[in-house]
């Protein structure tokens, strides 16, 4: 029913808006789009899986709308996955005014400014900082944005992650697209522990260009402060990172490479852990380590090609690592080399993902990102992903 009243909304706005018979520029300028898009996997680490040459199956259904209106822009994107994967949620949802072509503000669910964006990556499953919430993360917020010629920055402030529930100490809910800081069940009880929030964070961006658009060079600083509430103790810990990261893009080519220093300090009630905390996405938490660097590069290289209906291939690969800093815990890697095919409307993502004490390309889902698993091997996940885009 939510969805059904979401696509009436946006059909009433762009079809039947009160301001007809007004002058065209006094009416609402609404455009709506989407996409569905299906996925193959084989895992390395599913024997069942493996018996049956993979799985195909639904990834997700999206609608996106954006528009203007006297100068006041909006943007939303809602997406619709399977139950398991957290059902119906809002990736994004902003709405912004423009003081001239260089400033805007954005208020509402907006993008966190930090490293490298839209995307730190090139692949379909994204890179390792995104599943540590440093790459396409989206709070509730304002920002403000300048792209001029030479310089861009953003400086923002987000009240809090995505809240759904409006309680007194309500937990964060799994049903999001970018990974926050939230709860988890550690002792496997059904009671939740390491019940965090984050609240109050601010955001700095700084990002100079050298060279013409052809071939131009990004070099960009990124710093991000703020709070973390425990819902346990009603106390409040702290959260902070630093990202230095280079970009070219060189006619054909992109090079992306970041280097990415946090750490969280917890108000946990003992003898909860402080060397770790909780995140979630996609309907199910997991842990991560308290404190780490990561370090990322992607290259990736476009070939435009005359294959009816092929027009485009994109080869990429892109590399993470975290390190971190418990000695006790074991570091996570990730690689995804693939291509993306473009055929009209139908985009492709073909990814070779493979990953070490990584939750999504591994047995291990809880403790991957935090204590890990010494000796652990490789696993390696073949991944289609295909969408239409409209």
């Amino acid at each position: 029913m939510f969805f059904k009243s979401i696509v009436g909304v946006l059909l009433i706005i762009g079809v039947a808006h009160p301001s007809w018979g007004q002058d065209d520029d006094d009416k609402p300028k609404v455009t709506v789009g989407g996409a569905l898009r299906f996925n193959y996997n084989y895992s390395t680490w599913k024997e069942g899986q493996k018996k049956r040459g993979g799985d195909f199956g639904y990834d997700i259904f999206r609608i996106n709308a954006q528009g203007e209106h006297k100068g006041i822009k909006f943007n939303a994107e809602y997406r619709l996955y399977s139950e398991a994967f957290g059902g119906g949620m809002l990736k994004q949802g902003w709405i912004a005014y423009a003081p001239n072509d260089k400033k805007e503000i954005q208020l509402g669910l907006t993008q966190v400014p930090f490293g490298i964006t839209r995307y730190n990556s090139n692949n379909w499953f994204f890179g390792i900082n995104y599943y540590i919430g440093f790459e396409d993360d989206h709070d509730m917020g304002i920002k403000l944005q300048h792209k001029g010629e030479r310089w861009e920055y953003d400086l923002a402030y987000f009240k809090n992650a995505e809240e759904l529930i409006f309680g007194n100490n309500s937990d964060v809910s799994n049903s999001r697209y970018s990974y926050d800081i939230a709860s988890i069940d550690l002792d496997g009880d059904g009671d939740l522990e390491v019940r965090n929030k984050e609240v109050n964070q601010v955001n700095a961006k700084l990002v100079y260009k050298i060279g013409p658009t052809e071939f131009q060079h990004h070099l960009g600083a990124s710093l991000q402060y703020g709070g973390v509430y425990n819902l346990d103790t009603e106390d409040l810990g702290s959260h902070h990172a630093l990202a230095l990261h280079y970009e070219l893009k060189a006619n054909r080519f992109t090079l992306k490479s970041q280097v990415t220093n946090y750490k969280k300090e917890t108000a946990n009630p003992d003898p909860q852990p402080e060397n770790l905390f909780a995140m979630t996405a996609y309907g199910a938490p997991y842990q991560v380590a308290a404190e780490a660097i990561t370090y990322t590069v992607g290259l990736s290289y476009s070939l435009p090609v005359d294959w009816k209906p092929i027009s485009n291939l994109e080869f990429y690969n892109d590399f993470g690592v975290m390190d971190k800093t418990e000695e006790s815990f074991e570091n996570s890697y990730m690689n995804v080399a693939g291509v993306l095919i473009t055929a009209g409307s139908i985009y492709t993502y073909v990814d070779f993902a493979s990953g070490k004490n990584h939750p999504w390309l591994g047995p291990v889902w809880e403790e991957a990102f935090s204590t890990g698993t010494a000796g652990a091997n490789w696993e390696m996940r073949f991944n289609i992903n295909l969408g239409y885009y409209f």
